[in-house]
């Protein structure tokens, strides 16, 4: 079988940033995955798995309502590595394109209080698998990255 896109990026080299990961047609419409990547891949420890579901609550809640983007927002959710999420969108992007709106999501994550959006047991399949206090501290440390990022915090390494 053929390396799947994202088995050919050269992990060793890769750190922290959001990248584009693939873009496929799917009849007439683009639609673009981008790897939001929170750690160095098999250099920094991953996250674990209760701050990022809670950011994959907050985050996919904010996505979903945010007024300009909603409608483009077909998936947000965790990576199986735990070294950060995908987000797939509905149109031909780059990732300077969507760099203000992940950053104001994760600003949203970094300084949310309240009760976690679906955190239920009628809303969600593990609701007590949730660390809001982590999953701010993440939401913090890559909005301020991002705010700083240069090209290569935005483009895979070669």
């Amino acid at each position: 079988m053929e390396k799947i896109t994202s088995f050919t990026i050269d992990h060793i080299r890769l750190r922290p940033g959001l990248y584009v990961s693939r873009k496929d047609s799917v009849g007439k419409e683009m639609v673009t995955t981008f790897d939001l990547r929170f750690t160095s891949p098999n250099e920094e420890p991953v996250m674990n798995t209760a701050e990022m579901h809670t950011i994959e609550h907050l985050a996919a809640t904010y996505l979903r309502n945010e007024p300009t983007w909603k409608e483009k927002v077909l998936y947000f959710g965790p990576m199986g590595c735990r070294t950060g999420f995908y987000l797939l969108l509905a149109g031909d992007y780059c990732s300077g394109d969507v760099l203000d709106l992940i950053i104001s999501c994760f600003r949203f994550v970094a300084e949310f209080t309240g009760d976690i959006p679906g955190a239920s047991a009628k809303d969600c399949g593990n609701y007590l698998d949730m660390n809001l206090p982590m999953a701010k501290y993440w939401g913090k440390k890559y909005a301020d990255l991002l705010a700083h990022a240069d090209e290569s915090r935005l483009n895979y390494p070669r």
